[in-house]
């Protein structure tokens, strides 16, 4: 018996094919760099989310339109790399957790530069 569920399993193996689908098989030159930080599936196995990160910021609409007309491609590629009874829709999404850390630890720096700590 797994410590976690099946779907948990599957994140991971989705994330890594669809990073290496998306490198070695979508060959959009306006594509920039992209990074696929997590995969998360629905709990039926329906849909899987696909969050990306991209270097530029301002290159992140583009990139999301470029992988939203790739989908099918992708996912018949999926299919042939895993083996799943059904293989879930993909939707594409930008990774926010990234741009909140930045904010956190920019935050955190603020307020280790404006209230020094006290010496013992």
């Amino acid at each position: 018996m797994h410590p976690y569920k099946r779907s948990a399993r599957l994140n991971i193996l989705l994330r890594e094919e669809i990073a290496d689908i998306i490198m070695h098989r979508v060959n959009d030159p306006r594509l920039g760099f992209i990074t696929v930080t997590d995969v998360s599936l629905t709990d039926d196995l329906k849909i899987a989310r696909v969050y990306i990160s991209v270097l530029k910021p301002e290159e992140q609409e583009s990139a999301l339109e470029i992988l939203s007309q790739s989908k099918a491609m992708i996912r018949s590629e999926v299919a042939k790399r895993v083996r799943m009874k059904f293989i879930p829709a993909l939707e594409f999404r930008i990774d926010e957790s990234i741009e909140q850390g930045f904010r956190i630890d920019k935050l955190l720096n603020e307020i280790k530069t404006h209230h020094p700590e006290p010496e013992a």
